[in-house]
């Protein structure tokens, strides 16, 4: 064949190959046309595919979050499946490896915990007398019940080879507060609970991308279905995937956290088993709580964590006192149940009897809730002592957030004529997630929905006397 022939060939293949490709793309990734597939409902339960579920030497389902001071300490929780022997390290961070010259080590308070999967390990660690808004690095460790290959071995260091180990992770410690606050963000979720995988995951996942220096996260209760259901908690840490190892986590109980657990042979429904072994929050709430009540200063925030499972005037003489004896700037209170409510069907009169004449007394600036699966917000809200109506008192009132992040939905309230509508903005069929900015002189807040649309905002003002201005979502966004 001449070199022109042979060239001609090449051409023509060529352009034969152009040419099958063109009409690939027209196709989808496997060459087949798209067909619909439409789901019958917006959203159907799906079964719980197992995802890193079975325990391990190797920590995982990493946790970090606050018993002490935020701005001096931090806390971290993990699992294994037979070590009873756990470590933590940590050191400063530094731009390279070399701050492994300076680690510390801890030891983990280590306690077995029976699942519906089998019996595991859950660990706990706390850094302390750290220094203010630094970042540091730190990784977990399990003893070894399965030795190295001695292969693997060779030229590794004692202390590093004896360990099955995380990888090293990135916390930066909160700022102190001392009479001005510093800057803080959070991103506050209503109900994850169903399809956690499936669809809790880009939501968790969108917050993080709209807001990476998050000081913390806070969950208002049901953080998944079945509290003692080990594969949905493995699903959970699936879609919260590394922020649940990096940025300090905060969680009150919601009804589904409250389970029947035949696995320690437990009658009834009572608070997860796994709640105080999963999450290291300050032992502060009334006697007998089980890191379910409790409150956290952060930089001139005092949050505080209530559990609207159980009888709401016990802890409500605890409330005062926390409440009466508060040096930060703000007050932000979270439980499960809404103190009014957005869905058909509910409506929690207890809590509201027990707790608003406190938020009111004392001027608590906002409280967020879940358990409706909708979205509410209201004006700052008291309660009329005589008529026991809702009025609006821009000044000292209080607003409340009722919201949802996962999939399941219900539909909202119809107020009756006589009844009183609470709310200013109302939504159903919504997946959100807030994002809360906290400076001295107020509080910003955004509603947004899956995509990372704004749906709501609003902000606090809090003049240097207390008292506060509301700004609507119409003002804030013609600022």
């Amino acid at each position: 064949m001449s070199g022109r022939m042979l060239q001609f060939q090449l051409t023509r293949c060529f352009v034969v190959a152009l040419t099958m490709l063109a009409g690939m793309s027209e196709k989808n990734a496997v060459g087949h046309d798209p067909v619909a597939a439409p789901h019958g409902k917006a959203y159907q339960s799906m079964f719980p595919e197992p995802t890193a579920v079975l325990a391990t030497d190797v920590p995982d389902r990493i946790l970090v979050s606050w018993t002490d001071s935020p701005d001096r300490s931090f806390s971290v929780t993990w699992r294994s499946l037979k070590s009873p022997d756990a470590v933590a390290e940590f050191a400063p961070a530094t731009d390279g490896p070399e701050f492994t010259k300076n680690i510390q080590r801890v030891a983990a308070d280590t306690a077995p915990l029976a699942t519906n999967l089998g019996q595991v390990h859950m660990h706990a660690a706390t850094f302390s007398d750290l220094e203010p808004n630094t970042l540091y690095v730190y990784r977990v460790g399990n003893k070894r019940t399965v030795s190295l290959p001695s292969g693997d071995a060779k030229g590794v260091e004692q202390h590093t080879r004896d360990y099955a180990w995380s990888e090293w992770i990135h916390v930066r410690t909160a700022a102190p507060f001392e009479g001005e606050v510093t800057p803080a963000r959070f991103v506050y979720f209503g109900d994850a609970q169903n399809d956690l995988k499936s669809h809790w995951s880009r939501v968790v996942r969108e917050a993080f991308r709209d807001a990476p220096e998050m000081t913390f996260m806070l969950h208002a209760g049901d953080l998944v279905n079945r509290g003692n259901r080990d594969e949905e908690w493995g699903q959970w840490f699936h879609a919260g995937d590394f922020l649940l190892s990096s940025i300090p986590q905060l969680a009150i109980p919601g009804n589904h956290e409250y389970d029947v657990d035949p696995a320690n042979k437990l009658k009834g429904r009572s608070l997860s088993t796994r709640w105080p072994l999963r999450f290291e929050f300050a032992q502060n709430g009334p006697k007998g709580s089980s890191e379910n009540i409790f409150y956290v200063d952060v930089q001139g925030v005092r949050l505080i964590g209530l559990d609207s499972n159980i009888d709401p005037k016990t802890q409500a003489v605890w409330l005062e006192e926390v409440l009466k004896n508060n040096p930060n700037r703000w007050t932000i209170v979270t439980h499960h149940h809404p103190i009014h409510s957005t869905s058909r069907g509910r409506d929690n009169a207890g809590l509201r009897d027990a707790w608003q004449p406190l938020y009111d007394k004392y001027g608590v600036d906002l409280v967020l809730q879940g358990h409706d699966h909708s979205y509410g917000r209201t004006a700052p809200l008291e309660r009329n002592e005589t008529s026991g109506k809702q009025v609006v008192r821009e000044q000292t009132g209080t607003v409340y957030v009722v919201s949802v992040s996962g999939p399941k939905q219900y539909s909202l309230k119809d107020y009756e004529e006589s009844e009183e509508n609470p709310f200013e903005a109302r939504g159903e069929d919504l997946q959100l997630y807030q994002v809360i900015d906290v400076t001295h002189d107020r509080i910003s807040y955004q509603a947004k929905t899956a995509t990372g649309r704004l749906y709501d905002q609003f902000e606090i003002i809090k003049a240097d006397d207390g008292k506060k201005k509301f700004v609507s979502p119409e003002e804030t966004s013609a600022e």
